[in-house]
């Protein structure tokens, strides 16, 4: 059968075929015949987004003003796929979220931005990208009217300058530093670095000040939460840094 030695061909491409091989059926009888075996290629229609508003970067005067959000990908030893799914706040480029998984949809975004809600406060903003998981109902839904949802222009990812640095540092000095057999791994050693990260690593824009330091300087909260006036992401005392790279060096 045609249809099966040539599955990319469309009904035109197939018609002229058969008036080649001298079938004199016209082109609507063939068409109907065509429609009726769902011989039909699918067409794929890229979903038109409405049109983005470019937007400065600017440095938050004060934290929870804006959030960045953004994926990461990368691969497992044997080659299985994964994805990191990173949050900072803009003002001080804190890491308040790393979600490591195969798969991580709208919802997911949703349920580890709760998460994160419970123990920093809202975010006055959210700046994203036009990625599937952000552009769904879920999130919008989530964010309400009491944050303003920020979408950069489609191929301008240094319109979300911030997380896009923060990527890099991220792949450099663990996902292309380590080697992972399983997730479980890359999420231990993700979550010891990221307490170096907000707490050990000087970083020149905050004047080589570790994001919590820079914190504690500028970002003092006029009303504290919960008795907590500065609530950080805090470190898993039985996975230090250290010791995971001293199990990983062994």
């Amino acid at each position: 059968m045609m249809a099966e030695l040539h599955c990319r061909w469309g009904f035109w491409m197939m018609y002229h075929r058969l008036r080649l091989l001298n079938f004199g059926d016209n082109h609507k009888r063939v068409y109907r015949i065509y429609t009726d075996m769902k011989l039909n290629l699918r067409r794929k229609h890229k979903k038109r987004l409405p049109a983005r508003i470019k937007q400065p970067l600017p440095q938050p005067l004060h934290h929870n003003l804006t959030w960045s959000m953004d994926f990461i990908h990368d691969g497992l030893l044997h080659g299985k796929p994964f994805r990191a799914f990173n949050v900072i706040d803009d003002f001080n480029r804190e890491i308040l979220n790393i979600t490591i998984d195969t798969s991580l949809t709208s919802k997911r975004v949703v349920c580890e931005l709760d998460r994160v809600v419970e123990w920093r406060g809202k975010p006055e903003r959210l700046r994203v990208d036009n990625g599937p998981e952000f552009i769904a109902q879920a999130l919008k839904d989530w964010c309400g009217e009491s944050i303003e949802l920020v979408f950069i222009e489609k191929g301008k990812p240094q319109q979300n300058g911030y997380i896009e640095r923060f990527n890099r540092t991220y792949r450099e000095e663990v996902l292309d530093a380590y080697a992972f057999e399983n997730l479980n791994q890359a999420r231990l050693l993700t979550q010891a670095w990221m307490w170096v990260y907000n707490n050990e690593r000087p970083h020149s824009p905050l004047g080589y000040r570790t994001p919590s330091q820079f914190l504690l300087k500028y970002g003092k909260l006029h009303h504290p939460l919960s008795g907590v006036e500065f609530p950080t992401f805090q470190q898993d005392a039985k996975f230090t840094w250290k010791s995971l790279i001293l199990d990983a060096t062994k």
